[in-house]
């Protein structure tokens, strides 16, 4: 099972990463607009929540898309330690391109698959993802 997991994960993000450098972007990025077309400017810790990330991951992402013209960066109007993060004019027009890309991801993923066998899917992925959500909390810690 856990090689069957490893493949397929390795393997679905081969081909994100294919079809997203079309566009300039690496896998994770595209995450980080999709949460700032959705819901917005959004404080920099808020986004390492959100996508469960950590926080030197997603300051490394945040510059590299705000070097690619995506996003900007400004200090909060009312906490001076927060960073809040914009989606600029130029990334609206990168959205329908991500939203494409991650329809043909899908198609691709799911090709062959009746609607049962796709619903027994996520079903069995979202009963995995729980097991390994519950495992992690209950790891002792190392600190």
């Amino acid at each position: 099972m856990n090689h069957a997991v490893f493949r397929v994960a390795r393997l679905h993000r081969l081909l994100a990463a294919q079809l997203l450098r079309r566009v300039g972007l690496h896998p994770g990025q595209e995450l980080v607009m999709m949460q700032l077309w959705d819901r917005g400017p959004q404080r920099q810790t808020d986004l390492v929540r959100l996508l469960g990330s950590d926080a030197a991951t997603m300051t490394r992402t945040v510059k590299r898309l705000e070097n690619a013209g995506f996003v900007r960066r400004r200090p909060s109007d009312t906490d001076g330690r927060a960073t809040i993060i914009d989606p600029t004019t130029a990334s609206l027009a990168l959205r329908k391109q991500v939203e494409d890309i991650w329809s043909e991801l899908e198609h691709h993923t799911s090709s062959g698959l009746t609607p049962q066998e796709q619903q027994t899917a996520i079903t069995t992925l979202t009963h995995i993802e729980s097991n390994l959500t519950h495992a992690i909390g209950h790891l002792p810690t190392t600190d």
